[in-house]
């Protein structure tokens, strides 16, 4: 079954009368537009890291759940070593650095952002809990320097595994 695909009007056209499809919270068509547009996997920087690692030897796979049962995705997931990555965009996530307030519709926006960082906390606390190692890096980090921190993680916990328990 194919879903019929909605047409916006042009951003420019009819701004002031715009009335968002029922249930959106978009406070125009060119807001809507933009939104719709995000991408939640595959951005330039998780690409850019992604290939950084990859160049290093390590394999991984891409936007996987590591707990079963948790809805969470990590961005980049090393099973054997149970490691999760997570590329988080300074919007969406609240970098202190980075993120500000929208002006508009800023009710909706302050604790859609709060509660996105809340449910980050409660995903590493979840991994931890269930043996992960996470790591979390924001969208404006260096590629290659995260990708010198994940492998050192990633060698490590496999090294780790192949150890003989240490006799006690």
């Amino acid at each position: 079954m194919q879903r019929a695909k909605t047409r916006l009007p042009p951003a420019s056209s009819n701004p002031v009368g715009y009335e968002p499809p029922a249930g959106s919270w978009a406070s125009s068509a060119a807001n809507r537009k933009t939104m719709q547009a995000n991408r939640s996997r595959d951005t330039r920087p998780e690409l850019a890291v992604r290939s950084a690692v990859h160049a290093r030897g390590l394999r991984y796979r891409v936007a996987v759940r590591p707990i079963r049962g948790v809805r969470r995705s990590a961005d980049l997931v090393f099973p054997r070593a149970r490691v999760a990555v997570f590329l988080d965009g300074c919007f969406w996530h609240g970098c202190p650095e980075h993120f500000h307030l929208p002006a508009t519709n800023p009710d909706y926006w302050g604790p859609k952002i709060a509660a996105n960082a809340a449910r980050d906390v409660e995903t590493d606390r979840l991994l931890v809990a269930e043996g992960w190692t996470v790591l979390r890096f924001w969208e404006h980090s260096v590629a290659v320097e995260a990708a010198t921190q994940i492998e050192g993680v990633v060698r490590e916990r496999l090294a780790a595994l192949r150890r003989p328990p240490e006799a006690g």
